[in-house]
């Protein structure tokens, strides 16, 4: 499948489309709402895990590959889910999650009861002296290493101490991994992310770290690319019509290229997450700080042409099941919700890459503001609400910073209509539905031509329309303006230039190129809108002009 033109649709089960009414979203609640995606125009949609799994981290703890959770429905609710598709002209791709398994799954339970074949699928070392084999820091919090009292080792989860990492040294363990991927080409997936994969190599020695939390031992490790390869000459490499793409845990660009360039045979494409790391403090997630918008500027334009020069493809997203929603984050979801929310999307969408649309961003939903520790869910903000406090920090200091960083920001559920829980559910959400449902929906949007879903539906159309928005060439401008982010997107045919104010004062720019021949495409002002040498542009105004050479 050619990926250039195409817009894929994250769904994350649990929180899309119930249709049980148990509070959970479900796989016939996907087929349910395909009609939906059709209207919007998407190409593909990704869905995050629903195998068998305790939920421990909401399915990214894997207990079976081959089955799916009872909670999510049947392996015929997916068959009929894939068919009902594949006839709307919408692919499906899976999330595979190959770092880890949950303690749960057969092979650790095999391992841990004394298997030494099953005990060299994990990575189970002796302790140093009384204390565990490093001193890596896990990424939910904690050390990295638990105790098994089973075998007297510990064993390296780098998430949660039930999602114990796998050994891919073992070839065995490859070639187990080559079977499941098989086993869904087979049921007619022709999609795969695969989640935090650029951590599945691991170092040849384990040794503390001593300036960081260990992280550059096992990050881009040393076999990676030897695996990758691996991986796609054995399974989805024989079938071209299969995108794949990586999620790169704090990696580096020169590792990117490798990852997603035209002729590594490796993956389609790669997400990496460094431009939403601009409002960390300090780099640390759980410090607040407003965003560095000249950072965010930086990183976009240097990876823009970075990948570019060396035939690297880039997943373009603002927003997933692990990020807060963009319009609370870099957008003002008060004063400007409407205007902010189509900026933002305008900017990523006429990027060089695929672009990400994550349920409900398309409708501009908001971060849900939860004031309570007992309205959260998440394995990770439970556990940092406890250590933000034990570094000495209020209840109320510490939920402050839930309310602007936990993953639960985006696991609400899906906004449908203004009915009882936004039409997700008859039942009890597991989690709560957002306060403003009943402003921020879906049957609202569908019916108002200026809504934020009708305006996605034209970047989708603009995207398929023209090709320099797919092909194109990014070439950044106005690289030190304190509120603008412009660039232009050129083929040898046609350019496209992107015009955005990140801020909800007005600014203007002066144009040092030849403005002849320019037609505004796009913009968020409904305004008829001309380039002039002097660009004015009012709060959070984004403008999108089309130009045949």
């Amino acid at each position: 499948m050619k990926f250039e033109n195409k817009v894929i649709y994250q769904i994350y089960p649990k929180s899309f489309y119930d249709t049980n009414n148990d509070g959970i979203g479900d796989l016939k609640g996907i087929t349910e709402k395909l009609d939906y995606l059709k209207y919007l125009g998407i190409d593909c949609i990704w869905i995050t895990p629903f195998f068998i799994s305790p939920q421990k981290d909401n399915g990214y703890d894997v207990a079976d590959y081959y089955n799916i959770d009872p909670v999510y429905g049947t392996m015929e609710d997916f068959e009929n889910l894939s068919k009902e598709a594949q006839k709307r002209g919408i692919g499906i791709m899976l999330d595979m999650v190959f770092n880890h398994t949950s303690t749960e799954h057969q092979w650790f339970k095999k391992a841990i009861s004394g298997d030494k074949k099953y005990e060299n699928f994990y990575i189970f070392k002796n302790g140093d002296g009384e204390n565990p084999p490093t001193n890596w820091v896990s990424k939910f919090g904690g050390n990295a290493w638990e105790y098994s009292k089973e075998l007297g080792m510990y064993y390296l989860h780098l998430f949660d101490k039930t999602q114990a990492d796998l050994n891919w040294e073992n070839p065995e363990v490859r070639e187990e991994i080559y079977k499941i991927v098989k086993f869904w080409m087979e049921k007619g997936v022709n999609g795969f992310r695969f989640d935090v994969v650029n951590l599945i190599s691991k170092p040849a020695v384990y040794e503390n770290d001593y300036i960081g939390d260990g992280r550059r031992f096992y990050t881009d490790g040393p076999k990676i690319h030897e695996f990758l390869k691996e991986l796609n000459k054995n399974t989805f490499g024989k079938d071209e019509d299969i995108i794949t793409v990586g999620e790169m845990s704090s990696t580096s660009m020169e590792n990117c290229f490798k990852y997603s360039g035209k002729d590594e045979n490796e993956l389609s494409m790669v997400f990496n997450f460094h431009h939403l790391k601009v409002d960390y403090k300090n780099k640390d997630k759980w410090a607040l700080q407003p965003f560095d918008f000249q950072e965010l500027k930086d990183i976009f334009n240097s990876w823009q042409v970075g990948m570019q020069k060396n035939n690297g493809w880039s997943a373009l997203f603002w927003c997933n099941h692990d990020q807060p929603r963009i319009v609370s984050r870099l957008g003002d979801d008060k004063n400007y919700w409407k205007k902010s929310a189509k900026m933002l999307g305008t900017v990523i969408h006429m990027l060089r890459g695929t672009p990400y649309i994550y349920q409900g961003e398309e409708i501009g939903m908001t971060n849900p503001y939860f004031n309570k520790i007992t309205q959260y869910r998440d394995v990770e903000s439970l556990n940092y609400f406890e250590i933000l406090k034990n570094k000495g920090l209020s209840s109320e200091e510490a939920m402050k910073i839930l309310m602007e960083r936990s993953r639960d920001n985006s696991r609400t559920p899906m906004q449908w209509n203004s009915n009882k829980n936004a039409g997700f559910t008859q039942g009890t959400p597991w989690i709560d539905v957002i306060y403003n449902y009943k402003d921020i929906n879906v049957e609202e949007q569908i019916k108002d031509e200026d809504s934020i879903l009708n305006y996605y539906r034209k970047l989708i159309e603009l995207r398929k329309k023209y090709e320099v928005i797919s092909l194109g060439k990014t070439i950044p401008l106005a690289e030190k303006h304190k509120n603008i982010y412009m660039y232009k997107r050129v083929t040898e045919k046609e350019e496209l230039l992107v015009i955005s104010n990140f801020y909800g004062v007005e600014t203007s720019i002066e144009l040092d190129f030849n403005i002849e021949g320019y037609e505004n495409i796009l913009n968020n002002n409904n305004e008829n809108t001309k380039l002039e040498k002097i660009m004015v542009l009012k709060s959070y105004d984004v403008m999108v002009f089309h130009k045949t050479k």
